[in-house]
């Protein structure tokens, strides 16, 4: 440690529901921590909540803090939301039949995108580039986009084009630009595409939370360093994730991996972490986590970010709970959709959310809109957010007070408009949740259950397709409600393990495993476990983590901080940094190119090929590695040839240099 042992941490974790804070010492541990409702209109009340109320357990803190790390699932749950601002996707040397690849023509949606000529071939050699079409497509999006994304044919062989392109975008517009070869030196095109895409719809998000953070530490007189934990677990300062909020994504899951690692020590355990809006699963072998070789998966998107190997599923303590008739059990789903609970929505406009429920407590057959409401986000800026004209005359319609949605929707096309509105994140739907459940069931009563129990009342007399109503009373709602989770959480448990294992859970394995967790009685029984603990985190793991553990025959862990685990990550990891290029011969051995961003180079040695790039490597990784704040970084690299022997003679393929740098982050203090 460069701090001595008075110097304190201070992890922030901002979550979809609550933003945590943590004051930890290296000997001691968790010194202090404190909760607050993370605050989407205004990032920095619940920030503020958080950090003043851990501060608050002890004098002075203030001046004994020497370094800042924040985690968060704000950019996961973004993606598991299909939330972001709009951007403009610019493509170099692709064509518009590339967009049916990777995902990348859903995720784009309605955004503008522009394709120029150009590009490189795979040895990083140029084709012509027209950078003339930039000018119409700027001039006609620039009151529509928050930003731009760059992607370049084989940009990871030769930058130049889109560098060029970088450069003409920020002269004629000023707003932020991601190109592909910033964020991956991987091939595939359309994935890279895609990777850049959501990076430049999250800056505004990661942007946000990072002034909001900075803000109030300086309103407090925090003056240290301040870090953000990316998506493998490493720590980077904050200025370097602005430029890449899209390696924020896992951020909170990682570093809740992180942080179960301290709480627990080294050992086997999987990992659950239930928040507000997903739960994360992931497998510890002896205390740490996998880095996924695919690169991180989200909302069913798959993107070229390093991150750990975790499985996200769009079920939390405050996911929408809807009608399923095809579910026997209960009746019931939960989720993917976040909707603020009612009983939350409540506790701040109390008189407002009551009159609603009691009017709708007295309509005889509740709709489809029941206990649902509807407000904008208060403040919002629609510069940039690129609505089109229902959404925008919908949006008008809309204030900051609550509005029933059975009073404010006309029509269907109007609730699809108004989750158009909630994915472009200028509008909330508040409505009934498992949260809302479990204040009606007593295991819950930090916001307003009386208005939980008129939602519940309302709630359980909504009709099924065959007209029945899906519960007899609000308690027995309520139950199904916290089975449904247990089952669903479950259900995401075990297919992480089975897919883990390589076996692939199919229509006949689906039966056999619900059969085991329902435990009934036939002829054939079957049981299952699992090969290691269940570690439950999350404020609300308590509640229902042992009746996941007893339904899966395993034991099950809660550590003490559980509820905090991610800010307590947050500040436990270290800074890392890998970056790899490739010397390939196209001719076998005759002549060698150093493939990298920067262009390509031609060498007539195989070592001096290899020489060049692990210099060129030492270089780039060491000014990353500054950047990001590494202490007295420790470098390594790594020299991988593949040079079979064809009959009898060596023949060089390619070599693959990796230099990684690692170490902890620069402490204020001393």
């Amino acid at each position: 440690m460069n701090g001595s042992v008075g110097n304190l941490l201070l992890g922030i974790d901002t979550g979809g529901t609550y933003s945590d804070a943590v004051l930890f010492n290296e000997q001691s541990g968790v010194v202090a921590k404190a909760k607050s409702i993370t605050t989407k209109h205004d990032l920095s009340i619940g920030i503020a909540g958080a950090v003043d109320g851990a501060l608050h357990e002890i004098g002075d803190a203030a001046s004994k803090i020497a370094l800042v790390s924040l985690s968060t699932t704000l950019a996961t749950n973004a993606l598991v939301e299909g939330k972001g601002s709009s951007v403009g996707l610019v493509m170099i040397g692709f064509g518009p039949e590339d967009l049916d690849k990777a995902g990348l023509k859903s995720s784009l949606g309605n955004d503008p995108v522009v394709y120029l000529s150009g590009g490189h071939d795979v040895h990083g050699n140029e084709r012509p580039i027209d950078l003339s079409p930039l000018g119409k497509f700027v001039a006609e999006q620039l009151d529509n986009i928050s930003g731009f994304a760059v992607a370049g044919y084989f940009a990871v062989r030769n930058a130049s084009h889109e560098i060029a392109v970088r450069d003409h975008l920020i002269e004629l517009s000023g707003l932020p630009v991601t190109c592909s070869h910033e964020l991956s030196s991987k091939l595939g095109g359309p994935k890279r595409a895609l990777t850049t895409l959501l990076n430049a719809r999250l800056i505004p998000t990661i942007r946000d939370l990072i002034m909001a953070t900075r803000g109030h530490l300086e309103k407090t007189g925090i003056t240290a360093p301040m870090m953000v934990v990316r998506g493998d677990g490493a720590l980077v300062t904050a200025d370097f994730a602005l430029k890449r909020p899209i390696e924020t994504i896992l951020s909170g899951p990682a570093a809740s991996l992180v942080g179960a690692k301290f709480l627990l020590g080294a050992g086997d355990a999987l990992v659950s972490d239930i928040g507000g809006t997903t739960t994360d699963v992931a497998i510890l072998d002896k205390g740490w986590p996998r880095i996924d070789p695919d690169g991180a998966e989200v909302g069913g998107l798959r993107t070229m970010v390093e991150a750990v190997a975790m499985r996200t599923f769009g079920l939390g303590g405050d996911s929408e709970v809807s009608i399923d008739d095809f579910n026997k059990q209960t009746g019931l789903l939960l989720g993917p959709r976040r909707l603020i609970p009612v009983s939350l929505l409540a506790k701040e406009y109390g008189e407002v959310v009551h009159t609603e429920l009691k009017r709708q407590l007295g309509v005889e057959f509740p709709g489809q809109h029941a206990v649902k409401f509807a407000t904008r986000v208060q403040g919002i800026d629609l510069k940039g957010v690129g609505l089109k004209s229902t959404e925008k005359s919908l949006f008008d319609k809309l204030t900051e007070v609550p509005q029933p949605l059975d009073k404010l929707l006309r029509s269907a096309a109007e609730a699809g408009t108004l989750n158009r509105l909630v994915s472009r994140g200028v509008a909330f739907v508040s409505g009934f949740t498992p949260s809302d459940a479990m204040h009606v069931l007593g295991l819950q009563s930090n916001w307003d259950s009386n208005a939980a129990q008129l939602a519940a009342e309302t709630f359980c007399r909504m009709r099924d397709r065959r007209g029945t109503p899906i519960a007899s009373s609000p308690q027995t709602l309520c139950e199904k409600i916290k089975d449904q989770l247990t089952l669903q959480s479950c259900n995401a448990i075990l297919g992480t393990c089975m897919a883990e294992d390589g076996v692939p859970v199919g229509p006949g394995a689906s039966v056999l495993l619900d059969r085991a967790l329902k435990k009934e009685g036939s002829l054939v029984r079957f049981n299952l476990t699992l090969d290691r603990p269940l570690v439950g985190l999350g404020a609300s793991a308590p509640t229902y983590y042992p009746a996941i553990g007893e339904k899966l025959n395993s034991e099950c862990v809660i550590p003490e901080h559980a509820d905090v685990a991610n800010a307590i990550g947050a500040v436990a990891g270290e800074v890392r940094i890998q970056k790899s290029v490739l010397v390939t011969s196209p001719d076998g051995g005759n002549s060698y190119n150093l493939v990298s961003s920067d262009g390509p180079k031609v060498f007539t040695d195989e070592q001096s090929a290899i020489g060049e790039a692990t210099s060129f490597l030492m270089d780039l990784v060491a000014g990353l590695a500054d950047e990001a704040g590494a202490d007295n970084p420790v470098f390594e690299t790594d020299v991988q040839i593949d040079a079979p022997d064809v009959d009898g003679s060596r023949h060089f393929v390619e070599a693959k240099i990796v230099t990684t740098a690692t170490g902890r982050p620069r402490f204020g203090l001393i």
